[in-house]
């Protein structure tokens, strides 16, 4: 079993919808992340995939403590850090960092790559000396592919995935332990993907990363995950290794998201069958009883209108992972 640096226990992000403009009254709330839990082995890649809307974004922003919980616990090497603030949050901070979405809004374009790559160092000024600052910056541009001479360009001089590599490069910046990755290739096309991904996969090995994986690409999760957790509206539904989400997926959720993966082979396409999910997600601020799958699911009963179901092994057991064993939210897998 490999050592956990990172466990999320009952995680939760509502956000209040209020009726009135004079009084602000509480109408309800939007369940972004409603009790999900996961652990992050030392060294290795947690794949998170899902539709849009799902929640995978609250959930990076709440493990960089971008945004604060509304109930749940987040352990860094066993230290809970939702409970920190100031400086022993700042501290943490320097390793738990952050690759974003979009490389055209995520660089501020006024600012030159070496003080976008620097800025970490200008809130952080005991992670390198002054006058060793623009020689660290060049050594990260060469790191991820870039000339250390495009220290003085504008983020508008490069391609998006020049951008995105200037972000990875932004998130190395303090040394961190763990990277989350917040769907760092979606804005790319598909031949800068892959290069991206590789890049990740080689940064990794250099300088020993655990890396969150965030992405609704199946086929991108599988290429560099150890481990992939399957989100539905809040919540985990399926945990498991690659081979084992991938080969034998339990939950019908994941049953369907798999069935819409291109297939480059014509015969394996003709005989997979293909699974086409009925309506619409339902509003993280309206969320079904029970399971908040059933409206969609084709084997849904009454009982998945009355339990919600937890994650457990599914019942023809699963394979196990590097930290955790097959897991599925099911009641019927």
């Amino acid at each position: 079993m490999a050592e956990p640096i990172l466990e999320v226990r009952g995680l939760v992000k509502h956000y209040p919808l209020t009726r009135g403009v004079r009084f602000g009254r509480r109408a309800g709330a939007v369940r972004a992340v409603d009790g999900v839990d996961l652990t992050l082995g030392r060294g290795e890649t947690l794949g998170v995939v899902g539709e849009s809307g799902c929640g995978k974004s609250t959930l990076a922003r709440l493990l960089v403590h971008l945004e604060r919980p509304t109930a749940g616990a987040i352990h860094y090497k066993g230290e809970d850090i939702t409970r920190l603030s100031g400086r022993a949050l700042r501290a943490v901070r320097r390793n738990i960092q952050m690759v974003f979405q979009d490389p055209y809004t995520s660089l501020n374009p006024r600012m030159t790559v070496g003080d976008i790559i620097g800025e970490p160092y200008e809130i952080h000024p005991e992670a390198a000396p002054k006058g060793e600052r623009r020689g660290r910056v060049q050594e990260l541009l060469e790191v991820v592919g870039l000339s250390p001479e495009h220290i003085n360009r504008y983020p508008h001089q490069f391609s998006g995935g020049q951008r995105q590599r200037i972000g990875i490069a932004r998130g190395l910046a303090l040394r961190p332990e763990v990277v989350v990755a917040d769907e760092p290739v979606s804005a790319l096309d598909v031949s800068v993907q892959a290069q991206v991904v590789n890049l990740l996969a080689r940064l990794q090995r250099e300088f020993e990363l655990s890396y969150v994986f965030i992405a609704h690409d199946l086929s991108v999760v599988r290429h560099i995950s150890d481990r992939v957790a399957v989100m539905y509206l809040g919540r985990i539904v399926e945990t498991g290794t690659d081979t084992g989400i991938y080969d034998r997926p339990a939950h019908p959720y994941t049953q369907a998201l798999l069935s819409a993966v291109p297939v480059p082979d014509p015969e394996g396409r003709e005989k997979r069958e293909r699974i086409i999910l009925t309506g619409d997600v339902p509003s993280p601020a309206d969320v079904p009883s029970g399971c908040r799958f059933r409206t969609r699911c084709r084997m849904a009963q009454e009982r998945c209108a009355l339990e919600m179901p937890e994650l457990a092994a599914p019942t023809g057991g699963g394979p196990t992972g590097s930290v955790a064993v097959h897991e599925v939210a099911c009641h019927f897998a």
